[in-house]
């Protein structure tokens, strides 16, 4: 296999024995789940049903605007909290400070998003959630690529799989229960990410930042400061990764981002099941194809030292499962596509990270490249509301938007062939 330029992290960087990674592996699944189901609470529930109660007649285009519009915000902030806790030293490593600060930076902001009562208001306070949840979550996701060797990544990668998965629908289980009280809702979101960030930095420990150098602080022109935090870009196998992530993502989101109201005004329920018990049902059965996907994949193919593969079959298999509801637009088939893309989203998941991890170009800017790459996450985000908003309103509706999700899929999945480095 040929080198990426990605140094192994310092022996001391990785984890301990076997029980220092298992306790590594527990924290970080414990908290990387409470982070998506903040995120899956938020946009699956709480985000939709605040816009609704404020503009029922313009629900769809106010939920795209909003959703655009911050996640622009995210796609700003991810790449600058990681470069930031690249260079930070603390006694508890460079991770630590952001996760803490994050956090309860998030408590604040929510407290704001559960009392506003306009959509302007709405859309400044998801604004703002997300400029501080990717300050927080830059760092988190570095914790692999700082700490995790890379033999054992795969494993690492499908823990992140599942804990992202399980926190999704509990998060989705949560905001479901708070539907009559929002406001609760969101504190009760924010209060899990900061218990659980509380409980990663006191289980666990950054010693990779004593051993990593410090960076030089020379005065550079804007441009050049530009270029070199841009510069992953400029590897041919970090651009393909960036680019079959970026369709990926942009195929889940146009359908997932809109849930709620595909199943009020598209899917055929049966009777007595109300939407939000729709989404939540559909979450579930996801879960359960993502557990499975995510546990065998990961682990299969640090076994077989295959990534690619993995990646092209996940993001194929979930362009085809968009097309079922398209055929028949009843709650079955809702429930089979939730079971296509939760077992293609569980296989990308746990493989897509190892992925990611071994096109870095340097272990010194892992989280300012994740943190790049994450801009793969957010920047379909910003489109996929605006672009779903329009086609529902005025290209063909529902039925086009899962055709378009399922394009996406297909795109993704021929992307990340051209890779070199990873077989």
């Amino acid at each position: 296999m040929a080198e990426t330029g990605l140094t192994e992290p310092p022996a001391a960087a990785v984890a301990a024995g076997r029980a220092g990674f298992r306790r590594l592996l527990v924290s970080l699944g414990i908290a990387t789940g409470a982070l998506s189901g903040l995120y899956a609470g938020i946009g699956s529930v709480l985000l939709p049903l605040q816009i609704e109660h404020i503009d029922r007649a313009h629900k769809v285009a106010a939920l795209g605007l909003v959703a655009g519009v911050a996640a622009v915000f995210a796609a700003v902030f991810n790449p600058i909290g990681g470069a930031l806790s690249d260079r930070t030293r603390s006694p508890f490593g460079r991770r630590a400070p952001w996760l803490i600060g994050g956090s309860l930076g998030l408590i604040v902001v929510l407290a704001f998003f559960g009392q506003a009562a306009t959509i302007p208001l709405v859309l400044v306070a998801w604004c703002l959630a997300q400029a501080v949840a990717n300050l927080y979550q830059a760092p988190l996701t570095a914790v692999v690529p700082d700490r995790v060797s890379k033999q054992r990544r795969g494993l690492a990668s499908s823990v992140v799989g599942v804990a992202s998965v399980l926190g999704g629908v509990a998060g989705i289980g949560i905001a479901g229960r708070f539907t009559g009280r929002l406001a609760f809702g969101y504190l009760v979101l924010g209060g899990v990410v900061l218990l659980t960030a509380v409980y990663f930095v006191l289980s666990t420990h950054d010693e990779a930042a004593a051993s990593l150098p410090r960076q030089p602080r020379g005065r550079r022109s804007l441009a050049a400061r530009l270029g070199d935090f841009f510069s992953a870009l400029g590897h041919r196998d970090f651009a393909c990764v960036f680019t079959s992530r970026a369709a990926a993502i942009l195929g889940y989101y146009l359908v997932v981002g809109f849930e709620l109201y595909i199943l009020t005004n598209y899917i055929r329920l049966p009777h007595g099941l109300r939407p939000a018990e729709g989404v939540t049902i559909m979450a579930a059965i996801g879960a359960a194809g993502a557990l499975v996907a995510a546990a065998v994949c990961g682990p299969l193919s640090d076994r077989l030292d295959r990534r690619k593969p993995f990646v092209f079959i996940s993001s194929a298999l979930a362009g085809a499962g968009c097309i079922l509801p398209v055929i028949s637009p009843t709650f079955i088939t809702a429930e089979l596509f939730a079971a296509f893309a939760g077992i293609s989203f569980g296989c990308y998941l746990s493989v897509d990270a190892a992925l990611v991890t071994l096109v870095l170009p340097r272990s010194e800017d892992a989280a300012r490249d994740l943190g790049v790459l994450n801009i793969a996450n957010a920047g379909p985000q910003v489109v996929a509301p605006l672009l779903a908003a329009l086609i529902i309103g005025h290209l063909g509706g529902y039925p086009v938007l899962f055709v378009m999700g399922g394009c996406c899929g297909v795109v993704g999945a021929f992307a990340v062939m051209p890779v070199r480095a990873v077989r």
